[in-house]
């Protein structure tokens, strides 16, 4: 039996998320829950997409992954299910799709909504638990839903590139407060070109080379590593790198509000030269 994998901003405060696992093991016994977070800020675009994509690649081909962020950015019509590299997505058509899979997927379906229901978190949970277990029962991508859609897409984030230098923003700050960059090993490499480098954040933080594990340095001093899923991190051994720097996350709410708070971005973006 495959794999389905919840990913929410809905937290743990109340009976939600509960509620949501109960009701897909009503549709199908079997189904065998994962939990990737339910942690994710509210609306977090950019953290949804570094977590999800980073999960997702350590998933046996035809796994399901419900993604419960933003259903209700608009009045919802429809879900998305998508089919991209051996994996199945099931989420609302808010943009966060090709976030996640930093391009467009193999095939999209549209998956309507029964204009008769009340359309909230536990319904639209329940349209993507009946989709998968048609899915386990042979039911062929195209009879789910109407293929082909246009959908709504929003440009994942980037860093931005130049001949001498990257700028990553902060796409995630974890649970020891180390501080992830989305700058992957293999753009840093490929812009450094065997340079060397320092990685500068607010304005005058410098970090000159890169870690293997945070033992490299002595406890309470800052380092640069790459971490699992090889995207960069700021840290400090034994200690809480945003918290001691006053560094933030990126969001969108932040890309929408840039221009009103340029100061903040000194906080949300790193910057590594080549020398």
């Amino acid at each position: 039996m495959s794999l389905i994998t919840l990913t929410s901003d809905i937290g743990h405060q109340d009976y939600l998320v509960g509620a949501i696992k109960a009701q897909l093991i009503q549709i199908n016994p079997e189904f065998r829950l994962v939990d990737i977070s339910h942690n994710i800020s509210p609306f977090n675009y950019p953290q949804t997409a570094y977590i999800c994509r980073s999960a997702v690649q350590h998933f046996p081909p035809y796994s399901y992954h419900l993604i419960l962020v933003n259903l209700f950015e608009k009045r919802p019509e429809r879900l998305l299910l998508a089919f991209h590299q051996e994996q199945y997505f099931l989420c609302a058509d808010n943009g966060l799709l090709n976030m996640i899979l930093e391009g467009k997927p193999e095939m999209v379906i549209g998956v309507p909504l029964d204009k008769s229901e009340i359309r909230n978190t536990l319904h639209c949970t329940s349209v993507m638990g009946r989709v998968v277990n048609e899915l386990m029962q042979g039911t062929a991508l195209t009879q789910i839903g109407e293929p082909d859609i246009a959908y709504t897409e929003k440009n994942h984030l980037r860093p931005l590139l130049d001949q001498n230098y990257i700028e990553g923003q902060i796409i995630f700050i974890d649970n020891f407060e180390n501080v992830i960059v989305n700058i992957t090993r293999e753009q840093f490499e490929e812009q450094r070109r065997g340079r060397s480098f320092r990685i500068v954040f607010k304005r005058d933080e410098v970090i000159d080379r890169i870690s293997e594990s945070y033992a490299d340095v002595q406890e309470g001093e800052k380092l640069a590593i790459f971490n699992s899923a090889n995207y960069l991190e700021i840290a400090i051994n034994k200690g809480n790198a945003a918290g001691l720097f006053g560094l933030k996350g990126f969001s969108e709410k932040t890309r929408q509000v840039a221009g009103i708070m340029q100061n903040q971005l000194f906080y949300q973006t790193v910057r590594v030269y080549f020398e």
